[in-house]
């Protein structure tokens, strides 16, 4: 098990080598999460993640032998960018097994840091049994993302790195796929300051950790999608579970949804990009999973790599789900003129229309009649509420809206 003299000497290895993340305090998420909130910002690093920390560690540890034969490694992304930019760096070859589906941004910077890159399998695990392949015909040294002491050393840094910009933190509280994160900050703060909480987050979709703290030993738990990809793994660590079953204070679950939500909150709020990893521990804060009501808590942002297309769709539900946009359908009688007379009621409503759909054909109404699908741009239920009210008032009828109030 590693121990805090090694997580020192991960902070002697590379503390000219990565970036000192900073640590803001968060008005407006204290204000929300009725805690004080700080937020270690590790999406800030080269490489967009807290990856690089262990990988660094562990390249800088090698042999000149090992140097010279190169590394492999396999990762859904973070780690694989973590090592290819310090791999480069310090002049060793690496290559890279990445899963198929794994976001084009991951991908490309992967290859711009100078990784070789090799697409394979549809899952981490059919990509690490690739690297391990060719770590045997290529005679490499192979880089594990988590279940290294070399590389839980290497995250541990952030736990130091708290201690050092808030020392008055009373929860630290961090994302869990592998378990080599949280195991490296545990250490850092157990061994320093026990009475300071540490607390772990998993996606519901891929609760390995979870499982294994409940079975007493690591177990695979069943493939599943998820926001969070890069803490998408099926099977904890062997090492990481022997120090976070002896350091972890909690565990506990986010499900897609609020991981989605998080990462709107921490875009709009904090103007900080956050993929669903980074963005998890912020879940469990706001949907009070933790009993830290009223604590100093430092949250850590781990990573920044998302795709843009995640975060556009991730915009548009929110939107959705906060009533600033909301689709009606109308039904109209097919006359001229109609369609007119809706759009200045929308306008009188200060209703701003996106996009409108005139519908003649499939539309089950009557032959006189027409359908007209609008998505509106609205400012909250309530607005969308008025809006309605002066569609009804002026004789139309609405047939259908996605509006949802949220549940008090």
């Amino acid at each position: 098990m590693i121990t805090f003299a090694d997580v020192e000497q991960a902070r002697r290895r590379i503390g000219d080598s990565v970036f000192l993340s900073p640590c803001a305090y968060s008005e407006s998420l204290s204000k929300l999460t009725s805690t004080k909130c700080w937020l270690k910002l590790e999406n800030l690093q080269m490489t967009g993640s807290f990856k690089e920390r262990g990988a660094c560690n562990k390249l800088m540890a090698l042999t000149a032998d090992e140097r010279q034969h190169g590394v492999i490694c396999a990762s859904a992304g973070n780690h694989a960018q973590g090592v290819a930019y310090h791999a480069t760096r310090l002049g060793i070859d690496a290559t890279i097994v990445m899963p198929l589906q794994t976001p084009l941004i991951k991908v490309s910077s992967t290859r711009n840091f100078g990784g070789r890159v090799v697409l394979h399998g549809t899952s981490y695990d059919e990509a690490y049994e690739e690297a391990r392949r060719l770590q045997a015909l290529e005679n490499r040294t192979f880089v594990h993302p988590f279940d290294d002491d070399h590389v839980m050393a290497g995250q541990g840094t952030i736990g130091l790195e708290l201690l050092e910009q808030n020392p008055y933190l009373e929860a630290i509280v961090v994302a869990v796929g592998g378990g080599g994160l949280a195991a490296g900050i545990a250490v850092a703060i157990k061994e320093t300051n026990p009475r300071i909480k540490v607390y772990g987050v998993e996606t519901a979709a891929l609760p390995s950790m979870k499982e294994a703290l409940a079975a007493g030993k690591p177990v695979t738990v069943a493939a599943a999608r998820t926001i969070a990809e890069g803490i998408a793994v099926r099977r904890a660590g062997d090492k990481t579970f022997e120090v976070i079953s002896k350091y972890l204070d909690d565990l506990v679950l986010v499900d897609e949804e609020e991981i989605a939500e998080s990462i709107l909150l921490l875009l709009e709020r904090e103007k900080t990009v956050a993929e669903g990893a980074g963005a998890a521990p912020l879940a469990a804060l706001v949907h009070n999973r933790l009993p830290v009501h009223g604590k100093k808590v430092g949250v850590v942002v781990c990573g920044g790599n998302i795709d843009v297309n995640v975060i556009s769709r991730i915009i548009d539900r929110g939107l959705v789900k906060s009533g600033r946009i909301v689709r009606l359908e109308v039904t109209l009688p097919d006359v001229s003129g109609a369609l007119a007379k809706l759009t200045r009621v929308l306008g009188d409503a200060n209703a701003n229309i996106v996009q409108i759909h005139h519908d003649r054909t499939f539309a089950a109404t009557e032959l006189n009649e027409t359908l007209v699908e609008l998505v509106l741009e609205t400012r909250g239920f309530d607005h969308i509420a008025a809006v309605s009210d002066a569609l009804a008032s002026a004789g139309y009828r609405i047939a259908n809206s996605n509006a949802r109030p949220p549940t008090t």
